[in-house]
Parts: C-alpha cells; structure tokens; sequence
C-alpha cells in the first residue's frame, strides 16, 4: 500500500507555494517523497519556504516570477529542468482575490482576477504539459479551484463574483485538459477548498468569525492546517492513476448542502 502513495524520484512544481496553501502541499508533496520547486512573486517569502522544506529533508528550489507572464512560466519550466531534470507533477495555486458587491465590481480587478486564477493556470499547464509529452511519461496536473467556482456564495459571507467565476474556469479547464491530455499519459484533477485559515481569507475570517463561517458545513467548522496535503498527494501518486477530470471537493460537506 505504501508504494500507492510514493512519490521517490518525483519532480513536482507548485506555484503559489511560498505560503499558506500552497506551501502546505508543497511539503505534502516533499514529505512523500518528491523533489519540489516552488513559485511565486517575493523573494523573501520563497526563502523562506525552501529553507523551511530543506529544513525537513526536501530536495526543493525556488522561482520567483508571476503566472501571467508567459517569460515567467517559461523561466519557471526551465528552473525546474535546471534543479531537478523533470518535472512530473503540477500543482496551480496561485490565485487572487477582490472582494467588492457584484454591482460594484470594478472591471480592472475582474480582469486581475480572472487573468491570474484562470489564464495562469492555463499558462503553467500548457508549458508544463509541453514538457510532459516530450518526456514521454506521464505526468499529473492538479488544479486548486474553489468551493466558490462550485456554488453559489452568499454574499454576507463572500461577495467576490470574479473570484467565483474564476475558480469555475478552472474546473472547467481542468476538464477539458483532461480530455486533451489522457492520451499522453496526463491525469489532470482539481481540488476545490472550502474555507481554511490562509492570509487571503484572514480579513474575511475576522469580519465574520470563523464559527459563523463553520456553521455553513455539515462538519460545523472551516478547513484545519493539513487537511489539504493528502487530497494533493493522493491526486500526484500512482494511487489515483485511474483518475482523470474529477474535482475533489475539500470543504466539510459545504458543496452538498
């Protein structure tokens, strides 16, 4: 069973994986095995996140560039091919947020948005699948999405229409590379968190509290530091190598209510 979730050998890149979610599944990732280069926009935050990574015996790198820029997700394919020889997993979590009501969406920050959640992820998938299909072995995609690109959100809670339709992008991208991708061997899934303590939810937790919050799931609580690393390592492992275009929802039940 052990061998079901061994990532030995393994390259995985995470972008937006300097904090918060994104590092939790880089180190998931680590913890299983696997080499990890991880992206974002600060230099001092991704530091800090390979120190921490190395600190815990995992072989890991860093690229500092934004998924917008089609020379940043160039030069972050090319990072990870000058650390580590491959890559074999993609994890897209890099994203933003604007909170404003729906009418009062300024039409810049929905193209932020919508640029960086949606046409990012894109960006990152097509070059890194570039580089699986020419490494002729496979690969896996895991795209973060959202419980907002599942449902519908109640705007005493969350009022960020670009942000909803953004993650609802990604799930339909991640579907459709699916489709696209099976044939070379690439399994592309995504993960749809519902809330958990991270800075972009910080001042949304504080507004509300996180016990009002938690009082929309089923399980009565929001997300806990972890619990997002093992739908990650699941998703990249040879354990779901029959899995292809499914979102896993990570939310307490939220989804199904």
């Amino acid at each position: 069973m052990s061998d079901l979730f061994d990532l030995t050998g393994r390259v995985a890149v995470v972008t937006g994986g300097s904090r918060g979610l994104g590092l939790e599944m880089a180190e998931g990732l680590g913890q299983a095995g696997a080499r990890v280069v991880v992206s974002g926009r600060r230099q001092p935050w991704l530091d800090e996140a390979v120190a921490g990574l190395v600190g815990q015996g995992i072989g890991a790198a860093a690229f500092m560039g934004s998924v917008t820029e089609p020379d940043d997700v160039a030069g972050l394919v090319a990072a990870a091919l000058s650390a580590f020889g491959r890559i074999d997993v993609l994890v897209n979590c890099a994203g933003i947020s604007w909170g404003a009501p729906t009418l009062e969406m300024p039409l810049a920050q929905w193209r932020r948005v919508m640029d960086t959640n949606a046409t990012g992820t894109f960006l990152v998938s097509q070059a890194v699948a570039r580089q699986m299909v020419a490494q002729g072995d496979g690969g896996r995609i895991i795209n973060i999405a959202s419980l907002a690109g599942l449902v519908g959100t109640n705007p005493a809670r969350l009022s960020a229409v670009g942000y909803s339709a953004s993650k609802a992008a990604v799930v339909g991208l991640t579907r459709t590379l699916a489709v696209h991708l099976a044939g070379h061997g690439i399994n592309v899934n995504a993960i749809a968190p519902g809330f958990f303590p991270t800075r972009m939810t910080e001042g949304l937790l504080a507004s509300v509290g996180e016990a009002r919050m938690g009082r929309d799931t089923p399980m009565g609580r929001i997300g806990r530091p972890g619990e997002l690393r093992g739908a990650c390592v699941f998703l990249a492992a040879p354990a779901s190598s029959y899995i292809t275009g499914q979102v896993i929802a990570v939310d307490g039940g939220a989804s199904i209510w």
